[in-house]
């Protein structure tokens, strides 16, 4: 994900054998150490050859150390002469009769030098090719080979002459140990030698803070983040931020329930946005109605409400707080199940009364999660508790969110994978019962879906997704939060400094992110598909014609329409479904024809809830339950 400098400064990372080119490995000890596995430090047959050529050519034309000998001059690095050279032997010789010849083979990997303020394979690799050396090929091979002996004059970003002339000596060298072919050390002396890049940033915050939190005994740290999942993520949030404004930015969470392994975490739309170098899943932001399905959980996890009791939902004070729809509009009596689906202010304070906000809020801490609360509103009644009035860091909900999806079970969150290994057979704290947390989920299913998505109803194939948004005072936070197919997304959108910005709310600027999140997770389906049985039952063995009953098709159920006008001023909607001689019902009563169209038009005459029914001549009936706006009122 993201390596950081050692203390001095230089870039190091550890060497793994097992994730290193096996090959580069094996051409390597070919062209610097060829009896690197038979001597015990010191390679005799080739101090022999050096002497001899000293002695033949007045210099030193052919170098006797050895791996393990180079290994023991980078621990203890010293002037290069006879004296050194000897200091060397007796070194190599220790670390023979400590090490293994792979440990010292991955101990030179990490700390040779490749130029500059580069030390080790990967990092060299990271920099100049901008991979892992898992995969080389014979060009990179060969620059990684020759670039120790002289890191300086044969920096390839610098010297990149000297880098060419240094690589086609060693592919020489690859040719004559008869470990690369002519042909192919021609082809790798044409690839183009690199520039030096950046390091990996992925999940660069969540990197940053495992690595400060690691003792510094600890040289790297195994996180839960999915590196490929975290690679498409971060560009999503940094084109959902660009299209929303040059101060907005944004933070994407995705939980895996089991376990509560984080599996991506984008902590903002990147460095360059205002505020990109804060994580913003840990900054305390208000929720806006993204609390409201707690509330509803514990008020029919003790027996307050079901899912189809009946509340008002008109102008109401509560002591001294008065809250207010969101589009303004009240519905007079709706359901719980319509009052959390559609997110409606009133019902949800109503509840919240019942409830009580102090245990409300001592429940939810109990996850181990901290609401921030103006003192003003712990003295006071603390109802606005259920349209955002704490703070909660995104990582919070988070837990929250994953306690709803694991029947009602809170954990916190796991970000490396001993602590999701840990968190898999952890009890956790149970802050409400399964049945509550079913029902809750249930509805939030059946939330209207965002623009350009289908209903879940209509999906096929794929998990439906329980999800909820929020939007806090002066449109400051846009959030949306989803529990499908075992995992949990959070999705925030906003200034990074908290300030307004105009009209955007956590359905238009969160929620089509979170679905299009929710894709990239490919969250499995929590249930397979029925298989239909090998034999139909008797009562369908035999095939009988039959017409169909009537099929409403608008509008359709579930959906929220907004008209032009209210009343006799009113355009109308026309009425469609299919059948014949049908009759049509809104509430009860009867909807006549249009005498010069003959279709039928109905003009509501408020906003609220209805249910639509149509009915054939042999008494077939399809019914709906639709939703009527108000006109020039922006949908939440």
């Amino acid at each position: 994900l993201r390596a950081l400098p050692v203390e001095n400064g230089r870039w190091r990372v550890r060497a793994d054998l097992q994730r290193t080119d096996p090959t580069f490995q094996k051409r390597l000890i070919a062209v610097e150490d060829a009896r690197f596995y038979g001597h015990l430090g010191v390679d005799p047959f080739a101090l022999a050859r050096a002497i001899s050529s000293a002695l033949i050519h007045g210099h030193i034309s052919s170098g006797a150390s050895t791996l393990t000998m180079q290994t023991a001059r980078l621990l203890e690095p010293r002037p290069r002469n006879l004296g050194s050279k000897l200091i060397e032997m007796v070194r190599a010789a220790q670390l023979e009769s400590r090490l293994t010849k792979r440990e010292t083979l991955a101990l030179y990997l990490t700390l040779a030098p490749y130029g500059g303020n580069l030390e080790g394979v990967r990092a060299a690799s990271l920099a100049y090719f901008g991979h892992e050396p898992t995969s080389l090929t014979d060009g990179e091979q060969a620059l990684l080979i020759a670039l120790p002996q002289s890191p300086e004059a044969r920096r390839p970003d610098r010297r990149p002459e000297a880098a060419r002339l240094a690589r086609r000596a060693v592919l020489d060298k690859m040719v004559k140990a008869r470990v690369l072919t002519e042909a192919a050390a021609s082809e790798a002396d044409a690839e183009p030698l690199p520039k030096r890049g950046a390091f990996p940033t992925l999940a660069w915050h969540l990197a940053g803070d495992l690595a400060a939190a690691a003792p510094a005994s600890q040289p790297s740290v195994v996180s839960t983040i999915d590196a490929g999942l975290q690679t498409r993520l971060e560009p999503m949030a940094a084109a959902v931020a660009a299209a929303q404004g040059p101060d907005v930015t944004a933070a994407i969470l995705v939980v895996e329930i089991k376990g509560r392994a984080v599996r991506a975490l984008v902590g903002s739309a990147g460095r360059d946005r205002p505020g990109g170098w804060i994580d913003l899943t840990e900054a305390v932001r208000s929720p806006g109605s993204a609390l409201k399905p707690f509330i509803y959980a514990f008020a029919f996890d003790d027996g307050t409400l079901a899912p189809d009791t009946q509340i008002d939902d008109a102008a109401t004070r509560f002591a001294d707080y008065q809250p207010e729809n969101f589009d303004h509009v009240f519905h007079d009596k709706v359901t719980a199940r319509e009052a959390l689906a559609y997110s409606l202010n009133v019902p949800a304070v109503a509840t919240l009364e019942k409830v009580g906000p102090e245990v409300f809020a001592t429940r939810l801490e109990s996850a181990g999660v901290r609401l921030v609360r103006p003192k003003t509103a712990i003295k006071a009644s603390g109802l606005a508790l259920a349209l955002g009035g704490a703070g909660i860091t995104p990582r919070d909900m988070g837990v929250l969110y994953a306690a709803l999806g694991d029947g009602g079970v809170a954990k916190p969150l796991a970000f490396t994978q001993a602590e999701a290994k840990a968190r898999e057979h952890s009890g956790g704290t149970r802050i409400v019962r399964p049945e509550a947390v079913a029902q809750v989920l249930d509805i939030l299913r059946e939330a209207p879906a965002p623009r350009g998505r289908a209903p879940s109803a209509l999906t096929k194939g794929g998990p439906a997704m329980a999800f909820k948004t929020g939007t806090s005072y002066g449109f400051r936070d846009a959030v949306a939060c989803g529990v499908v197919g075992g995992y949990v997304i959070i999705v925030w959108t906003g200034r990074a400094d908290g300030g307004a910005r105009g009209g955007l709310t956590g359905r238009d600027a969160a929620l089509p992110l979170l679905f299009d999140v929710a894709d990239v997770v490919g969250a499995p389906a929590i249930a397979p598909r029925p298989i239909a049985p090998k034999s139909a039952p008797g009562a369908l063995q035999r095939l009988q014609q039959a017409s169909e009953g009537p099929r409403l098709i608008f509008p359709p159920d579930g959906a929220t329409v907004q008209v032009d006008a209210v009343g006799p001023r009113s355009r109308g909607l026309v009425m469609a479904a299919g059948g014949e001689n049908l009759t049509w019902y809104v509430a009860g009563q009867r909807l006549a024809s249009d005498p010069v169209s003959g279709k039928v038009i109905w003009k509501p005459a408020a906003p609220g809830f209805y249910r639509l029914r149509v009915v054939d001549d042999q008494g077939r009936a399809a019914s709906a339950r639709v939703r009527i706006k108000a006109p020039s009122i922006a949908a939440k």
